[in-house]
């Protein structure tokens, strides 16, 4: 009777799923790489067992750093420490359980500066199995975010990576951020937390906080030591940037303005903005907005009495694409993303905001469509 073997480069057993120990032998005998393609094939090796390594993105951070262009190559003392910790991990590597779907599946999330990190797994006897661990680094505008968009971005990641396992399962979310919790239920969110809402309303979780100190799974990412202090740029290069119009709030005493060395085109010059700010003025006669009939239909199931044939089937065949979620309607737009069903009223007020307000930059008319368009859908 066979109690084990290799299905697809992973040793299975009834103990769970390893490492096949035939392909960790050759890479331990591998030198450090001296250039960069040895670092690309050595992380290729290695990123096949990565489900097996907790915090692999972390550890392997002065090694990718390597590959980004107009970098120059030099393996110094943390790559070499990397590289070494990767090839102990692959041979320490964790027997990781196959999925239980009688139970429901555990996830640990946590983010850190630069990274995001998930634990996939299952609770059997109080005791939690792991089924796959799961990292990775974000990208230069990722860092920049707040901390409740990172915690959240962490929690993304997650599902998507675990998505084949998770549809259709009762899913458990642990997190150190409690106002997770409470995310999910907020309607007046930035649109970017609205999309990943969106996103994860697909699966069936309950999202639980914990300290930091009892998420020590995933915790580790947050809880890393920067050496030296960083100091806080205070100089402001270009203050007129950072002005605020405050001309709305109080009067301000009279004087001569200076003449700007460029004064910014009105709105009223660009031709194409004039045409489609006399269409909504026209459209505004009606006080009635244009969606009125699709979010009666979605919020009190009221179908318009006028809609006859074709009509008819249009009008349902198009319904499909929107989203009631009280107070705001919400339209899937053809790039698969949900904007903000906006009325006549609110137009005015978004091409000020997005051409003529101190902030906007009073930009051309197709970078101030194109503004307008991400704005809302009408």
């Amino acid at each position: 009777m066979v109690r084990d073997g290799i299905v697809l480069g992973h040793k299975i057993s009834e103990r769970g799923i390893e490492v096949d120990k035939a392909k960790i032998e050759v890479m331990m005998g591998l030198q450090p790489p001296n250039s960069v393609k040895g670092i690309r094939s050595f992380l290729g090796h290695a990123g096949f067992y990565r489900r097996f390594i907790k915090d692999f993105s972390k550890i392997a951070r002065p090694l990718t750093r390597l590959l980004c262009k107009e970098v120059k190559f030099e393996f110094d003392n943390p790559c070499l420490e990397a590289f070494h910790t990767i090839k102990g991990a692959l041979i320490s590597a964790p027997i990781v359980q196959p999925p239980d779907w009688e139970l429901p599946f555990e996830i640990m999330t946590d983010a850190s500066d630069f990274a995001v990190g998930a634990v996939l797994g299952r609770r059997k006897d109080k005791k939690l199995h792991v089924i796959y661990y799961a990292s990775r680094t974000m990208d230069d505008a990722q860092c920049r975010y707040a901390t409740t968009e990172k915690e959240l971005l962490a929690i993304v990641f997650a599902f998507e990576k675990f998505r084949s396992y998770l549809v259709g399962s009762k899913v458990i979310v642990h997190t150190d951020h409690a106002a997770l919790k409470y995310l999910l239920t907020k309607k007046d969110a930035k649109p970017r937390l609205l999309r990943w809402i969106l996103l994860l309303q697909e699966f069936d979780l309950e999202i639980k906080d914990k300290k930091g100190s009892e998420n020590g799974v995933a915790d580790h990412l947050s809880r890393m030591q920067i050496e030296g202090e960083t100091p806080m740029e205070d100089s402001l290069p270009d203050e007129h940037i950072y002005s605020i119009s405050t001309c709305e709030l109080f009067e301000a005493p009279e004087r001569a303005p200076a003449p700007p060395a460029r004064a910014p085109a009105p709105l009223a010059q660009a031709p194409a903005l004039e045409i489609f700010c006399g269409m909504i003025q026209t459209s505004q006669s009606s006080s009635f907005p244009w969606f009125g009939e699709i979010a009666n239909f979605l919020a009190a199931e009221k179908v318009p009495e006028n809609l006859v044939g074709s009509k008819r089937k249009k009008f349902f065949r198009d319904v499909r694409r929107y989203f009631w979620d009280e107070p705001y309607l919400y339209k899937q737009c053809s790039d698969g993303l949900y904007r903000r069903c906006v009325s006549e009223a609110e137009i005015p007020g978004i091409l000020h905001h997005c051409h003529g307000s101190s902030y906007a930059g009073h930009f051309a008319t197709f970078k101030t469509v194109s503004k307008v368009l991400q704005a809302g859908f009408w």
